[in-house]
């Protein structure tokens, strides 16, 4: 069984940032999301763009732990409140779309990351995962993004943007955080009111062990 390394305090953290903060530690288990491009309507976006932008101008770089958390919960779960309503195409409904992303996430488990739980859902995917040592998250996403948004395209007979160009991120902190990840993933699509062929959902056995119950994959 493949057990995840937690947040360390004490060790080397490095800060990324594009639009979003980012704090990546070598090795480590990260809780993902990331969306589809037109997942979030623009009137949506604008409001919570400008609250956002208040907020870092009132809290400059660089953000300690405890801001980032803020962030999250200010903003990262109003972001996923309405991922979950429903917006935009939604192409990820299809079984066919998401089996190109999830044999993109499955290519490389246990080769430079492990998978402990994902989701796919309508507009967006969650992911629970340790990345390998050496590994950066940053380029585990690109890698993602990019591989699955060319063969969807192409499979759809789309052109443009397919998912929103930055990502969510959280260094998961300890085993009641990583349980909360797990359930927190397992109950999205009973959250948004899904069907069981409207999503795709994934746990490995240390997931199931640490977070028994509830009807889990």
């Amino acid at each position: 069984m493949n057990t995840p390394l937690f947040l360390n305090r004490l060790a080397d953290m490095e800060k990324s940032a594009n639009h979003l903060p980012h704090w990546e530690q070598s090795g480590r288990c990260y809780f993902i999301t990331f969306r589809m491009a037109d997942s979030i309507p623009a009137d949506l976006r604008r409001e919570w763009t400008d609250e956002r932008d208040q907020w870092l101008a009132a809290h400059p770089k660089p953000h300690s732990l405890e801001e980032t958390e803020e962030y999250h919960q200010r903003f990262t779960a109003r972001i996923e409140r309405w991922l979950d309503s429903g917006h935009g195409s939604c192409v990820l409904r299809r079984p066919d779309c998401r089996e190109i992303v999830a044999d993109a996430l499955r290519f490389f488990d246990d080769k430079r990351y492990h998978l402990y739980a994902w989701v796919l859902m309508p507009n967006h995917v969650h992911v629970l995962t340790s990345l390998d040592e050496g590994e950066l998250l940053r380029k585990i996403l690109s890698s993602w993004k990019s591989y699955t948004a060319n063969r969807l395209n192409e499979h759809l007979g789309l052109q443009g943007s397919f998912w929103q160009e930055d990502y969510f991120d959280r260094l998961v902190r300890d085993a009641d955080h990583f349980v909360r990840c797990v359930r927190y993933i397992r109950r999205n699509p009973l959250q948004a009111r899904l069907q069981p062929d409207e999503y795709t959902h994934y746990e490995d056995a240390l997931s199931r062990q640490w977070a028994p119950g509830e009807g889990s994959s």
